[in-house]
């Protein structure tokens, strides 16, 4: 199979003719389903492109697709880059896909749970620098096991910040001691860099 070439072996099915004996006929392949299958395999082959080196090696995928997804990963989006993803799509029609969809699926879940988590300290953090004394009441009644005299002094820092206007040091500071208050699961590695341990904003 080339690279600009992608087919699909005929199928073929059966019937019993008179003397009960199988007579096997070749199925016309719908062509309709044909590009169904091919577009998604090359979304697939894209969606993989897109990983980092690190998780892209915990497919475990043939030494050819995996060295040809690496390749694309640096192509500009011209005629070549579509060429090889029609010869990933091509590699990925001779092997299983179950598995590559569901840790595709992993890595998806994970990455949506610490967008959450993010979201979730960002808010308590904005809150306490806003709000002072109320929200930190509200927050050590949800989260008793949390250092009362440590969050007073991180707050009074970011708070003093603020007012200043200068960089957000004690803001990240508070930010990370809330990430460890909440206990959540770090999901945060050297590869996946789809949330920052810090927030963004400057406050």
């Amino acid at each position: 199979m080339s690279e600009e070439e992608y087919e699909y072996e005929e199928e073929y099915g059966y019937e019993y003719d008179e003397d009960e004996e199988v007579e096997y006929y070749a199925v016309r392949p719908n062509k309709s389903q044909q590009k169904r299958d091919m577009a998604a395999l090359f979304a697939l082959g894209e969606e993989l492109s897109g990983l980092p080196e690190a998780q892209l090696k915990t497919f475990e995928l043939p030494e050819n697709l995996h060295k040809a997804i690496v390749q694309v990963a640096g192509m500009p989006p011209k005629g070549a880059r579509k060429r090889q993803l029609k010869f990933i799509a091509g590699q990925l029609h001779k092997i299983d896909i179950e598995p590559i969809q569901e840790g595709l699926a992993r890595i998806k879940s994970k990455s949506a749970h610490a967008v959450r988590e993010h979201h979730i300290i960002e808010r308590w953090r904005d809150r306490l620098i806003a709000e002072g004394n109320e929200a930190l009441a509200e927050l050590l009644d949800e989260q008793p096991q949390a250092d009362r005299q440590q969050l007073r002094q991180l707050l009074r820092n970011a708070q003093k910040e603020a007012a200043a206007g200068k960089p957000p040091r004690s803001s990240r500071l508070l930010y990370r001691y809330l990430k460890e208050v909440f206990e959540f699961e770090d999901y945060k590695s050297a590869d996946d860099e789809s949330v920052d341990d810090e927030p963004d904003s400057d406050l």
